[in-house]
């Protein structure tokens, strides 16, 4: 599938109030430039990214949309995930492909399974984790791109820093505390 039809795609399947309109205006700005096929399983720079619970594809980049969207592919999601979070500039689509995935938004829990989806709008706490038998799969998109792409680049090449809050707040961030999925 062309760029170009992938954005214009993802832009019809996503109804979330604003999130339409930042993806076209992605769409358009990628159609002004280069095209760029990623195909299954690979990463558009084409080497895979890891934060030790699954193993992320870069999708599309900020710098492909003029900082309109980031979308990163989740394979071999396992159970854990990320700290209880917020975004302070960006929206965050999850829509599950395969597995089932428990996720709290707010206040709120639930478990979606593939073609199911979920929108963690911006200054909502939230994380996620696999709950599955068998590893789990997710596209993740971030709108606009913010600073995410630098977040999951920083945050594979050095060890978890001591102090998460400072360390989120350097991505627009913040910290809110554990993942309530995490075991003990």
């Amino acid at each position: 599938m062309q760029r170009r039809s992938f954005l214009r795609t993802a832009v019809s399947l996503l109804p979330a109030a604003g999130l339409r309109d930042l993806l076209a205006q992605a769409a358009a700005s990628a159609s002004a430039g280069e095209l760029h096929v990623v195909g299954a399983g690979e990463d558009r720079f084409g080497k895979p990214h890891s934060l030790g619970f699954s193993t992320l594809l870069f999708k599309v980049s900020g710098s492909e949309t003029g900082g309109g969207l980031f979308l990163i592919e989740h394979r071999h999601l396992m159970p854990g995930g990320p700290p209880l979070h917020l975004h302070l500039s960006q929206e965050e689509y999850f829509y599950v492909m395969e597995g089932e995935v428990a996720f709290q938004v707010g206040d709120r829990r639930i478990h979606l399974k593939p073609g199911e989806s979920v929108l963690a709008p911006r200054l909502v706490p939230h994380t996620f984790s696999s709950v599955s038998d068998a590893p789990s799969r997710m596209l993740i998109g971030f709108v606009p791109a913010g600073k995410m792409e630098q977040y999951f680049r920083d945050s594979e090449a050095a060890p978890p820093p001591a102090d998460q809050a400072a360390y989120f707040r350097k991505y627009d961030m913040e910290y809110i505390g554990p993942s309530p999925f995490w075991k003990s």
